[in-house]
């Protein structure tokens, strides 16, 4: 904890890789605190935005490729029981976290990876049942890159627009204020989103039937 502290009161573009790499696996890191205090920062002039969300989808996606890795290889029994580990357990990981987002991908498919970025509690465990369902590795890279790049997009426009109306000293607390309404207005364009590929899945099913059916 001392080390994440440390990281997080010195933030800089590797450190922000750093710390986005830890939060996409199962270490338990506030993206909030991380990519909208740099953006604030960046809004100052001492740090560019565009580099921030870049280093920090970058290493998204290399903490998401190691869960991957993790589900793909190592198999539902061993993810399962470091789940229930001590170390699992100081991570804030358990197995109904782990299959809560099993069910999530299960029930949502490849575009999970991408809406399950942007869920709390959904975003850093998504990756596990991608490679459990050795789902396409490159396409999995590429739902994950499109959804880590909108998430940390969307908080840095938060930081941005907090440098001019916030000081410093209250903008930890301002973030966390504001990122619970954002997490609502994602998850209702999650839910959107989902209710659009399934109509449009639905719709397209419909079409092949019929046209089977002439």
């Amino acid at each position: 904890m001392n080390f994440l502290s440390s990281l997080l009161a010195n933030l800089n573009y590797g450190t922000i890789f750093v710390l986005m790499l830890l939060e996409s696996t199962v270490i338990p890191v506030p993206s909030e605190l991380v990519v909208a205090p740099a953006a604030y920062h960046a809004a100052g002039g001492t740090m560019n935005i565009w580099i921030i969300v870049l280093a920090a989808t970058l290493g998204a996606d290399i903490g998401a490729s190691i869960n991957y890795a993790a589900g793909f290889f190592l198999g539902r029994p061993i993810i399962y029981r470091f789940a229930n580990s001590h170390f699992g357990h100081m991570c804030l990981l358990n197995q109904e976290k782990v299959e809560k987002s099993e069910r999530y991908f299960d029930k949502h498919g490849m575009v999970a990876t991408i809406t399950g970025r942007l869920i709390p509690g959904i975003r850093h465990l998504i990756s596990i049942p991608a490679g459990l369902a050795k789902m396409n590795y490159w396409k999995f890279l590429l739902y994950t890159t499109i959804g880590a790049g909108a998430w940390h997009s969307i908080l840095a426009g938060l930081g941005w627009y907090l440098h001019n109306i916030v000081p410093e000293e209250q903008l930890n607390d301002k973030i966390l204020e504001y990122g619970e309404y954002i997490k609502v207005i994602i998850m209702g364009a999650a839910a959107a989103a989902l209710l659009f590929f399934t109509v449009r899945w639905l719709y397209r099913r419909s079409k092949r039937i019929r046209a089977l059916e002439d």
